[in-house]
C-alpha cells in the first residue's frame, strides 16, 4: 500500500476559477471593480452573444487602475459582494 489516502475528516479544496477582465473601477479602497466578457452561443439562433459580468476583486497593494487587463481568482468571501481577488496585471493601460 504505498498510495497516501487523505486523512480522516481532510477535505480536498475544489479547483479555483480563473477569469480576465479589464478594470472599470478603484475607486474603492483595496477592492476593483472588473468587467469580465463571456461568449455564449445562443440556443436556438445559434448567434453568438457578448455578456459581460461585474466582479468586485480584491487588489491588495491599489495597483490597479482603470483600464487594466487583469487576471482574477476565485477565493473564499473577503466581504459581502467580494469573492475574488487580482492575481496578476496583464496589461496596464496607455
Amino acid at each position: 500500500m504505498s498510495e497516501q489516502a487523505p486523512a480522516a475528516g481532510a477535505k480536498r479544496r475544489p479547483s479555483r476559477k480563473v477569469a480576465e477582465g479589464i478594470v472599470v473601477s478603484d475607486k474603492m479602497d483595496k477592492t476593483v471593480v472588473v468587467a469580465v466578457e463571456d461568449r455564449v452561443k445562443h440556443r436556438k439562433y445559434h448567434k453568438i452573444i457578448r455578456r459581460t459580468s461585474k466582479y468586485k476583486a480584491h487588489d491588495e497593494k491599489n495597483e490597479c487602475g482603470i483600464g487594466d487587463r487583469v487576471r482574477l481568482m476565485e477565493t473564499r468571501p473577503l466581504s459581502a459582494t467580494k469573492r475574488w481577488r487580482v492575481v496578476e496585471i496583464l496589461e496596464k493601460a496607455k
